[in-house]
């Protein structure tokens, strides 16, 4: 019984050191994705928030639009969510050059970061959320892949201290 429980303590901690992704892993992968390209002019997303149990809980369309001034971007987002609710958020996206980004949006708390290599792109983020009369503060690990020039898929994972409490995964088509 203890053989069994030191080699299930060792499998798992092996499990767990398990590198994770890396925006770095996805370099040489085309398209590239530049988002002073891809968030310019409008676009559509299509999403759903599934709970850490994997069941759909809201789904949602986001009308996009993206304006550039040099290295400053402004992303508005409008919301309409299966349940008739709205919701509006507008990012101020600063390139920071070699592929990283700076965002900031009214929600987010202090800053977004993010890094950007052959078609992904990773953001790392606290998102103020409210929820059935409470605010959360929910960690954001958001990746992004360009599929082509028109579409991007985009998956974020919610954590709070550490433990997962859902992801969000989007469709993003550009016209």
């Amino acid at each position: 019984m203890i053989k069994r429980l030191l080699l299930l303590t060792a499998i798992t901690v092996l499990a767990g050191c398990a590198s994770a992704p890396t925006p770095e892993d996805y370099a040489a992968e085309k398209p590239v994705l530049d988002l002073k390209t891809y968030f310019n002019g409008p676009l559509t997303a299509h999403g759903l928030f599934t709970d850490r149990a994997g069941k759909v809980q809201r789904r949602f369309v986001v009308k996009l639009v993206g304006r550039w001034q040099g290295d400053v971007g402004t992303l508005e987002e409008d919301f309409s969510y299966s349940d008739g609710k709205t919701d509006r958020r507008v990012w101020t996206i600063t390139a920071l050059g070699n592929g990283r980004y700076r965002g900031t949006a009214p929600d987010v708390v202090g800053e977004a970061l993010g890094e950007a290599r052959g078609n992904a792109l990773r953001w790392s983020y606290t998102l103020r959320l409210p929820v059935d009369g409470t605010t959360y503060d929910v960690q954001f690990d958001d990746w992004m892949y360009l599929v082509d020039s028109q579409v991007m898929l985009n998956r974020a994972r919610m954590s709070k201290f550490g433990i997962g409490v859902g992801e969000v995964t989007l469709s993003f088509l550009k016209p």
